[in-house]
């Protein structure tokens, strides 16, 4: 399982988090802070996202596992796993949180499923990997003492930008995660005549929108990697052996998204400059 590799995973991950000493800051309740993929083939994944995100890949120095941590320049932003059988290949987005035990208790409280229960990491804090009541799996992370890193950072290519629960009620899923996290509504955009595209803010910084898919799908989390620009990613990709699904689309402030498919079938997105 996902857990199990970030477990094990230890100091590099925690460095990973922490991030340089001019980029560290200090954490924050319900900010996203990590990203994990599970691979079919670790390699393959490897390649392609070191060739669309520019990425360095390494292995995370752990005896007896393959997990892997992707640098964009000198930040660790994401970690890379082979996928057990029958587990699902996915993105996981770990939102940091003060509490991890209390967190993930006051998240059952609210209708979530807990798919692993808190639990230490050697040198790095305490996490917990959930689904929430509409069925998407997310993970909470609380970091020793220290703050946390720039995994995220709406400023950098190669880094975590944006989140999306796509969702069948949105409206449900906002007032889950607003209990949970403190998020609060920022805005709504209205994307066509039939879809509403509601904006979520944590401490006042917009992190993500939410939507409810046409036709209906399974809730899941989305993640946004900066590109620098996503006309080029759209050639990049399918050149690296994924697929673009739509776009480039111009999005309000004036960047593009992509949305894409790596070569294993796992859905993300990039957004950008064009």
């Amino acid at each position: 399982m996902v857990n199990i590799y970030l477990a094990q995973a230890g100091a590099r991950v925690y460095s990973a988090l922490l991030g340089p000493p001019e980029d560290q800051m200090t954490q924050t309740h319900g900010l996203p802070c990590w990203y994990e993929l599970s691979a079919g083939d670790i390699a393959a994944a490897q390649a392609f996202y070191s060739a669309i995100l520019n990425w360095t890949v390494t292995d995370s120095g752990t005896p007896g596992m393959d997990y892997r941590i992707a640098s964009a320049g000198q930040a660790m932003v994401a970690g890379m796993m082979q996928a057990e059988a029958g587990q699902p290949l996915a993105w996981t987005t770990y939102f940091a949180v003060n509490d991890c035990d209390a967190t993930a208790a006051q998240a059952t409280s609210l209708g979530a499923t807990v798919a692993m229960p808190p639990a230490d990491i050697p040198d790095t804090g305490r996490f917990a990997v959930l689904i929430d009541p509409q069925g998407a799996t997310f993970g909470l992370l609380q970091p020793l003492p220290g703050g946390m890193g720039g995994a995220f950072d709406q400023q950098k290519t190669g880094h975590g930008n944006w989140h999306e629960i796509v969702t069948a009620d949105p409206q449900k899923a906002l007032e889950f995660y607003s209990a949970l996290f403190g998020w609060t509504p920022s805005r709504e955009v209205q994307m066509g005549p039939d879809m509403l595209y509601r904006i979520f803010a944590c401490n006042g910084l917009d992190i993500g929108g939410t939507f409810a898919p046409n036709p209906p799908a399974p809730a899941w989390w989305k993640v946004y990697f900066g590109a620098p620009s996503t006309k080029a990613s759209q050639t990049a990709v399918p050149a690296a052996g994924g697929r673009v699904l739509h776009g480039p689309d111009e999005v309000p402030g004036g960047n593009y998204t992509l949305q894409i498919e790596d070569p294993q079938g796992v859905r993300l997105a990039l957004t950008g400059p064009a």
